[in-house]
């Protein structure tokens, strides 16, 4: 093969886009593969593909092109912002390239999933194929809120990471100096208050679009401008979705497959939409995670998966026939399964019962397929702002399948666990939450988390949900001390419980620094410091007529 390095693009508006092109050693023209990324294109996301070289040899002629405004390219990066049209405009350019045979896909993950999406909804000719991995066609809610509350740790770390090179482009050494200390320092980022503040983020000179995500706490047209949600009828080409059941983005990433699979601009389009949902975090996909390991199936070769797929729609091959939908990987008994949809609603309901202690593990919390049949004594915690609960991954909010038996022992977390299984159960899909509950709060959240507990007593975590009151009752009237009805999803995932282990929910006010923690107060949580904070008593009602559960997407019938 053969590498050709900084081919210059000139897009329509005079910017300079720069990438390096890989050939195959034999005569072309060939199919071109598009990756287009902010992070450097030496790089080209070989922390988690094959080095382009590899994708040449199959025969593919491969250009992987720093966006606009990062490492080689010109113009001012917003992210987000220009990859619709700069990418429709690249991709225009590469038809003409003497190694194109006009027939191009794209392929990367988070960002560079992104970049493939928006090109796409410009529907560039020549675009046959996208492979977007472990990304949102919906940015607001499926990569920076979750349902009102912002993804702190992720959306700080990583504008600080893309910070970083504005600073070098700028020549402002000090500021550069910053932000590698606090990138380095990681439970230091979202540490700091108010964190809409924070030293790192704030100089003047860097450009505002971290403050920007900040500040534009409700979804509309700040977040229309750049992402494809509100039109993704654009999008006319097939596409594997990839995600990680323990990915920032795992909600992200199927909401957007779901969206073409039902929306997408063309019969052929909708047909042609499948997703793999293995057990991986953001980086890397393996067979491990966190302390634990998910066995030799888990090392799936995305890069094989990735080759049939280009093959299939770039060169005729119809290696992907017959190909099911849905490919998922089955926690607990850590093994691929297939389906031909994505599951419908949650079918399985488990009420929460207590006698008014649920508190941490230790109390009297229990979940059973019976509805409470009269009054029960509500369960009371005390949600304080300044010593958070912390996120499953604790202050570094790690990803993974982590122990919660310690944060268990807490009396700010409510417990309620299940009896053992008599036989296998699976869930897979999504679950739901519906909590009857009042808060002294004018404005709360509640954190809704299922672990399931092994026979030894280790508290696995499998997933999330959170619900603030000014998202989830933006339209309905809140009032402090009033019970309301708290319905909410948490991520999607797909387990087992063996015989003998036990499915455990808990509950809590925050998953600090997963979320941003709510103030309590009417000060705005990006602008909340010890000042504004306020501490407020929860009340979880489980009575005959305020019921609560949690409705589970079981597959087959109840294992108790």
């Amino acid at each position: 093969m053969r590498l050709e390095r900084a081919i210059e693009c000139r897009l329509s508006d005079g910017t300079t886009l720069v990438s390096d092109h890989y050939y195959p050693a034999a005569i072309g023209p060939w199919p071109t593969l598009l990756m287009r990324q902010p992070y450097g294109r030496d790089i080209a996301s070989t922390v988690t593909y094959a080095h382009p070289v590899w994708f040449a040899r199959q025969g593919y002629h491969v250009a992987i092109q720093d966006v606009r405004g990062r490492g080689g390219s010109g113009g001012a990066f917003y992210p987000f912002r220009h990859e619709g049209r700069d990418g429709a405009e690249t991709i225009a350019w590469l038809r003409s390239h003497p190694a194109c045979n006009g027939r191009i896909g794209m392929y990367g993950f988070s960002y560079q999933g992104a970049t493939q999406l928006l090109a796409a909804a410009e529907q560039p000719e020549g675009l046959q194929c996208i492979a977007p991995h472990m990304t949102a066609a919906d940015l607001y809610h499926g990569w920076f809120y979750h349902h009102g509350a912002l993804r702190l740790s992720s959306a700080l770390g990583w504008g600080m990471q893309m910070l970083r090179e504005d600073a070098r482009r700028k020549g402002l050494r000090q500021t550069s100096d910053r932000l590698e200390e606090d990138w380095i320092n990681v439970r230091s980022q979202s540490m700091h208050v108010p964190y809409g503040a924070h030293p790192a983020i704030a100089d003047p000179a860097l450009p505002g679009y971290v403050r920007d995500w900040f500040a534009h706490r409700d979804f509309g047209p700040y977040w229309n401008d750049f992402d494809v949600s509100t039109r993704i009828d654009r999008i006319q080409v097939p596409a594997l979705h990839l995600a990680g059941w323990y990915d920032t983005y795992a909600e992200g990433s199927i909401a957007g497959y779901l969206a073409l699979r039902n929306g997408a601009g063309s019969p052929s389009a909708r047909e042609n939409q499948y997703l793999i949902a293995g057990p991986w975090i953001h980086i890397p996909w393996g067979d491990r995670a966190g302390d634990s390991s998910f066995g030799e199936a888990a090392n799936l070769s995305v890069d094989q998966v990735l080759l049939r797929w280009l093959n299939h729609w770039l060169k005729d091959s119809g290696e992907f026939h017959g190909e099911h939908r849905v490919r998922y990987f089955l926690l607990g008994r850590n093994e691929w399964r297939t389906a031909e949809e994505w599951p419908a609603e949650a079918g399985c309901i488990l009420y929460l019962h207590s006698a008014g202690n649920a508190n941490s593990r230790k109390g009297d919390g229990s979940l059973t397929l019976q509805a409470p049949e009269g009054d029960e004594p509500r369960d009371v915690f005390v949600y304080d702002p300044e010593v958070p609960v912390f996120a499953p991954g604790g202050p570094q909010a790690l990803s993974g399948p982590l122990d919660q038996s310690a944060l268990e022992l807490n009396n700010n977390v409510l417990v309620y666990t299940a009896g053992p299984v008599k036989r296998e159960m699976e869930i897979f899909g999504q679950p739901r939450m519906k909590l009857c509950a009042s808060t002294s709060a004018p404005h709360a959240d509640f954190t809704a988390k299922i672990v399931r507990v092994m026979r030894n007593g280790r508290a696995e975590f499998l997933c999330i949900g959170i619900a603030r009151s000014s998202w989830l009752f933006r339209d309905s009237a809140y009032a402090t001390d009033a019970v309301h009805s708290w319905e909410f999803t948490l991520e999607p995932i797909a387990f087992t419980l063996a015989p003998g282990e036990r499915l455990r929910l808990e509950i809590a006010s925050s998953a600090f620094p997963l979320y941003d923690r709510n103030p309590s107060t009417s000060t705005p949580p990006q602008h909340a410091d010890h000042w504004n904070w306020s501490r407020s008593t929860q009340q979880i009602l489980h009575s005959a007529g305020h019921p609560s559960a949690v409705y589970l997407p079981l597959q087959g019938e109840p294992g108790w």
